[in-house]
């Protein structure tokens, strides 16, 4: 049985990042270490690191960026209940999750336009970048 800690203890990241149920595969889990969505102090991470109970992680999904503090290890993929009883959310992070899904829902980001352009403002479009509809 001595073994069996051991090798939860040798967690590698992608593989507690799949089965905290961050990720669906542990191929995307890797995917979105390299491509720098999982920082660990600050500094980018590899998929192989071995995280720590009470590492903290800023995981950035889509919109919203995660910062958990790692409280067990496991490389078993269980049921979501059990999966987040291997982190801890800070309240800061949950804070500025809230904060931000409150500004997209209200429209605060992104570029609103109030439609279509006409005919009259497209030619205009076109004669301002330098080119013609009429070709």
């Amino acid at each position: 049985m001595a073994q069996k800690s051991d090798e939860d203890d040798k967690v590698r990241l992608d593989k507690w990042l799949w089965a905290a149920r961050f990720y669906k595969t542990r191929a995307l889990a890797k995917a979105a270490i390299e491509s720098g969505k999982v920082h660990c102090r600050g500094e980018r991470c590899k998929p192989g690191k071995e995280p720590r109970i009470g590492d903290e992680f800023e995981i950035r999904m889509g919109f919203e960026v995660r910062t958990v503090k790692v409280e067990a290890l496991s490389i078993v993929r269980r049921g979501a209940p059990e999966a987040q009883t291997l982190y801890a959310e800070t309240a800061e992070s949950v804070a500025k999750r809230e904060a931000a899904a409150a500004m997209r829902k209200a429209g605060a980001l992104g570029m609103s336009t109030d439609g279509k352009p006409s005919k009259k403002q497209r030619r205009d479009l076109f004669k301002f970048r330098g080119s013609s509809n009429d070709e």
